[in-house]
């Protein structure tokens, strides 16, 4: 797998390349600004990009910018993107394309190598990966008036599958059967009025197209 890491400080650049190279993804370049990712991507084209939303020379949005400019000449070019905090604009933003994998970290789970190199592999193969800090906002977002139809149980299974987590996952994390789960989800579906799907991406779009409605 080969992946472009964009990100504006030199010892967690450097962390990062270590910590994706040590698990068989090649960095085939590591850059530090906005301009210098979107080059580096048309011209590499990885398979994966990890991106910093603010990079130099403003540190505000260049790093997710780049990164959907990118897109819109490569379509459904994979992005991970790592954030310091929830910034729900761009998260929004970057979820609104729904070609190829798409991801929204924070920095924190890099802490965590299982579930970051994890998040890598599922956004290069296509998937979606949303952090829980970002899903909770997102949901808060929406206002408690479009929650109501949702009892406290069908809001858990809401929020782990926006997350991108399959029925298997959800019903060990909230210690209930698959059985169980896929009630709670078919509930979700009709009472919100989404179309169905089994495919666990599909899935987390149409979610995800909920939220940002």
């Amino acid at each position: 797998m080969r992946a472009v890491l964009a990100e504006d400080h030199a010892l967690l650049r450097d962390g990062l390349i270590r910590l994706l190279s040590a698990h068989d993804i090649e960095v085939v370049d590591a850059v530090d600004n906005g301009p210098s990712l979107q080059r580096s991507l048309l011209t590499h084209r990885p398979d994966v990009a990890v991106v910093d939303v603010r990079l130099p020379p403003t540190f505000t949005d260049e790093g997710v910018r780049a990164a959907i400019e990118a897109r819109q000449q490569i379509p459904g070019l994979p992005v991970l993107v790592l954030s310091q905090y929830v910034e729900q604009l761009y998260a929004r933003e970057l979820m609104s394309d729904r070609t190829g994998g798409v991801g929204y970290l924070l920095k924190d789970r890099v802490s965590n190598i299982a579930t970051f190199i994890d998040a890598v592999h599922r956004v290069a193969s296509g998937g979606t990966v949303m952090d829980p800090e970002v899903v909770a906002q997102l949901l808060s977002g929406r206002g408690q008036h479009a929650m109501d139809a949702l009892t406290a149980r069908e809001r858990e299974v809401l929020g782990l599958m926006a997350e991108g987590r399959s029925n298997a996952s959800i019903a060990a994390s909230l210690y209930i059967t698959e059985k169980a789960v896929g009630k709670h989800t078919a509930n979700i579906f009709r009472k919100l009025d989404l179309p169905q799907s089994e495919d666990d991406n599909r899935r987390v779009l149409a979610v995800l197209a909920y939220l940002n409605g």
